[in-house]
């Protein structure tokens, strides 16, 4: 099982103000806040934001980190809080499978970040 996942920013400072408000969607709190990486939790760190100031936004690839969701109302509110934020839909709402309910959207650095619930058959 994973424990933890990171993500590389260019911009600490502006990633952690999009990400504390996205991730409280889901639950999520700053935890951690050292000088080149800060971690966001519900219990302990468990996205973390790593500064990468040279790096290139990646908006080919980039990582792909899929969060879960409580339900389908809070899938759409990250996506719309996504969005407000200033993120691109990578893909909106919907059902990919019977049960499996998410929303796509690429941070400012091409990050995919996915929020996804599973639906009672």
């Amino acid at each position: 099982m994973i424990d933890h996942v990171s993500v590389s920013v260019r911009d600490l400072a502006a990633s952690v103000r999009f990400y504390e408000q996205l991730l409280g969607v889901l639950g999520f709190t700053k935890l951690r806040d050292l000088p080149a990486s800060v971690g966001f939790g519900k219990q302990y760190p468990e996205f973390w934001l790593n500064h990468r100031p040279q790096m290139q936004p990646d908006l080919e690839t980039g990582v792909h980190v899929a969060l879960r969701a409580p339900d389908r109302e809070r899938v759409d509110r990250f996506y719309a809080e996504a969005l407000r934020l200033g993120a691109t839909s990578d893909l909106a709402p919907h059902v990919r499978r019977e049960t499996y309910y998410a929303a796509f959207v690429r941070d400012p650095d091409g990050n995919r970040i996915e929020a996804v619930t599973f639906l009672q058959a």
